[in-house]
């Protein structure tokens, strides 16, 4: 009897595409039976997800995209991440008293990349014009999209804060002066104006699609958008976590001074796959220093929901995050030693320290002999000693939904971000992990009717830690595409939202699926965990250790042996952990292609789509 999952793994022939929200899926699947590619259809979704999932990624935020184009047979990285403005240093920080770069408000902003990101895709791979792509998530904005209930927790957390401080934010998101409520019609006009401005001036300076893609990006990064963001950055002092208000660093230089940037794909190989991921300014190569230490592991032998098996990938996940706080940043400004972390030697020599009892402290590795130097844990402790955190910290934040008809704000709880996958008939791939510019980590830029990124604060203030604060420099971003080839060939498309959990949650899916033969949906379903071994990437970076926080259908004997072995267990919902989107292609005995996908139950908003 086939296994029972949530919904079935989609199955076609001519598209399929996988994301966090059903209208974004449904955008991007219509996009593809109009005869557009996946890249096309990605730029669409990746667009709507903006309207449609404004408390995780919004105009403002970034998005960094991994392709694979059957034309030229490759797979790339396009760099939606902002940098740091030229006003953001760590001596500015420590000026104002500071030890942190906030979490919210206006300092912590970086250049939006997100647009730069998509429309460099859409250009250079896309077939559609820019009015083509953008048309549905100008009519959602305009005509009104239905508020799931994460999106009102987001609103009600930041309620007073809105009302009496944030205004431009309460004139979208408190329509009437009113708290909206879950499920209801709502509309962001400043956001489909603000689109609609753009297509109709850049249509008036670009001769042909490409000259009309510049020109959007040009509007955007030089022209009103970037100087409507330098006006009130520049002007305007608002409150943030601090406690105190703060004007902001970004300016049209820092933007007109950008755009989004091709990478080669970092990759490893693991067994009949060769795994791809974005560099060391995202946390994208902990997957790949996860897989290289299993591959000396007996993971093969373990049942997918087994202490065993929970045990040993969250022992090298603690080893792998350590090296990301000790080692990762932006490659353009600071020495990663990439290829020593990746390498077969290097993974042995982690793996030789593991035990069958959990792990309790940090432990860095040594890459090339090289000692690792950490920040000051200590940091986060003395920020919330002194700290406003009435509004959530860094990431965003979702008050409890009130049983009834009562708006009380009760528990605070954090969020994640989006993530949106397409195949198209022609074999092309996009994985694409969107996020920042959330609803309710800045105020709303007046005129546009979106908030700016809030990422810099993943960055250090501490002299010589490759995070540390730079101008111009990237911060270590969360946000992980993920990308794999199977026996050379272009196969998965696949991420998730989820911040530090995003290269844990999806390296167990990636073994269920490659390694023990789950298909996508199963794999997606099966029950899930994350394990805090780190300080976190959002403010106020506080530092947890050998927690393991897992769903409860693990069985209680498993969940017994794993406390037993060490770990400090903390129990969870049913379907609490993941976000996990996934598309694959492979060519059947006829040559035929076939594609599949599947999506996330949890949260009950993922989608996946295909015929």
């Amino acid at each position: 009897m086939t296994e029972f999952t949530t919904r079935p793994e989609i199955q076609g022939t001519f598209g399929v595409v996988s994301s966090t929200h059903w209208l974004a899926s449904q955008v991007a699947m219509s996009v593809l039976e109009r005869g557009g590619n996946a890249f096309d259809a990605a730029a669409a979704g990746g667009f709507m997800l903006q309207i449609v999932e404004p408390h995780l990624n919004g105009p403002g935020g970034e998005a960094p995209i991994m392709i694979w184009s059957e034309a030229e047979q490759r797979m790339r990285v396009i760099c939606g991440q902002g940098t740091a403005p030229a006003l953001a240093t760590p001596d500015f920080f420590q000026r104002q008293g500071l030890e942190m770069v906030p979490g919210i408000g206006l300092l912590p902003a970086t250049v939006p990349g997100a647009f730069g990101g998509w429309l460099t895709m859409l250009r250079d791979y896309g077939t559609w014009e820019l009015e083509d792509v953008l048309r549905p998530a100008i009519e959602y904005a305009n005509n009104g999209f239905h508020l799931v209930p994460r999106i009102v927790q987001a609103i009600l957390a930041v309620e007073s804060l809105f009302r009496n401080d944030w205004t431009s934010s309460a004139e979208i998101w408190l329509p009437g002066g009113r708290v909206p409520k879950p499920n209801a019609l709502f509309r962001n006009p400043a956001v489909g104006a603000m689109y609609a401005r753009i297509l109709k001036e850049a249509s008036s300076q670009g001769t042909d699609r490409t000259a009309r893609i510049d020109a959007a990006l040009s509007l955007w990064y030089q022209g009103f958008v970037a100087k409507s963001i330098d006006g009130f950055y520049r002007n305007e002092s608002v409150i943030d976590c601090t406690g105190e208000r703060h004007r902001g660093l970004l300016r049209l230089s820092d933007m007109a001074d950008w755009k989004a940037s091709y990478e080669e794909p970092v990759t490893i190989e693991y067994g009949r796959y060769t795994v791809a991921k974005c560099g060391p300014w995202s946390q994208g190569p902990v997957f790949l220093q996860q897989l290289a230490m299993l591959q000396h592991t007996d993971i093969a032998t373990h049942a997918a929901d087994s202490a065993r098996f929970v045990h040993c990938i969250a022992e090298v996940a603690k080893l792998a995050m350590a090296d990301r706080l000790a080692w990762y940043g932006d490659p353009s400004h600071t020495d990663v030693p990439l290829d020593a972390l990746l390498s077969e030697a290097y993974a042995k020599a982690r793996v030789q320290t593991l035990t069958p009892q959990a792990s309790k402290t940090l432990q860095p590795g040594k890459p090339l002999g090289r000692e690792p130097r950490l920040p000051d844990l200590e940091v986060s402790r003395r920020a919330l000693a002194r700290a406003d955190a009435r509004f959530g910290i860094g990431e965003p934040t979702f008050a409890e939904l009130p049983p009834v008809d009562s708006w009380l704000d009760n528990e605070i709880f954090v969020g994640d971000t989006c993530h949106i996958d397409v195949i198209d008939q022609f074999g092309n791939m996009v994985s694409a992990t969107p996020s920042g510019g959330w609803l309710s980590s800045s105020p709303a830029v007046p005129g546009l009717g979106f908030s700016v990124n809030t990422r810099l604060q993943m960055t250090w203030l501490d002299e010589g830690v490759p995070g540390r604060l730079q101008a111009g420099k990237r911060p270590n971003t969360t946000l992980s595409p993920s990308m794999a080839l199977r026996d050379g060939k272009p196969y998965m498309a696949f991420g998730t939202p989820g911040g530090d959990q995003q290269d844990q949650w999806t390296l167990a899916f990636f073994i269920r699926h490659a390694v023990l033969g789950m298909n996508l949906q199963q794999a997606i379903d099966a029950p899930a965990w994350h394990v805090e071994h780190y300080p976190a990437s959002f403010w106020p970076r506080t530092l947890k250790t050998n927690r393991l926080v897992v769903e409860s259908r693990f069985a209680s004997d498993e969940l017994d042996r794993l406390a037993a072995a060490g770990h400090d267990v903390t129990v969870g919902g049913p379907w609490s952990e993941g976000r996990i989107s996934a598309c694959t292609r492979q060519h059947d005995k006829a040559g035929r292609l076939v594609l599949r996908a599947g999506a996330n139950p949890r949260g009950m908003q993922g989608y996946a789509v295909g015929r």
